[in-house]
């Protein structure tokens, strides 16, 4: 009886425990940029959560390879530009956002529609996102977040990529 209580036993597959998630990051927290010369406009951005970063998503006109042009990093405190005027926003720390990206349609002098705000009300990292301003070919975003955290900047597509780890 024991012996084939010990045979029943073996049978019973055992349940895998989940893949724990690898979190670690080098991204880092200094200064990116890219593709400084390439104008491309930006015409909708929206934000995501996941488990490892907050995800923030610039999306450019239509469906080509072109980058879009972009500077990102911590300021102490958000200017609008171009008039230097303090833009208070929420976090711990600020990551300025410059797209080459203009607002005004060249040909006519016409502003673009404004992106849309972006909610990120209980994102783990992100506290606060804004358009700000922009000129001379290009728009200003700020996001704040919770604290100074590594970033990363990358493009797939017709997509700018701004991920902000959770933590070191």
């Amino acid at each position: 009886m024991l012996a084939g209580g010990g045979l029943l036993a073996a049978t019973v597959p055992a349940v895998a425990a989940p893949a724990a998630v690898d979190c670690a990051v080098t991204w880092g927290s200094l200064d990116k940029a890219g593709d400084a010369a390439v104008g491309r406009r930006v015409v909708d951005v929206r934000a995501g959560q996941h488990e490892c970063f907050d995800r923030l998503v610039f999306d450019g006109q239509g469906t080509g390879a072109d980058p879009i042009g972009y500077s990102v990093r911590y300021v102490d405190v958000l200017r609008q530009d171009p008039s230097g005027a303090v833009v208070p926003i929420k976090g711990g720390a600020i990551l300025e956002i410059s797209l080459f990206s203009s607002r005004y349609d060249p040909a006519t002098g016409q502003p673009y529609p404004a992106l849309p705000a972006v909610d990120v009300t209980g994102y783990r990292t992100f506290r606060e996102f804004k358009v700000t301003g922009g000129s001379e070919g290009y728009t200003q975003a700020g996001l704040g977040v919770r604290a100074r955290l590594p970033f990363r900047v990358f493009q797939t597509a017709n997509h700018l990529v701004v991920d902000v780890a959770h933590t070191w």
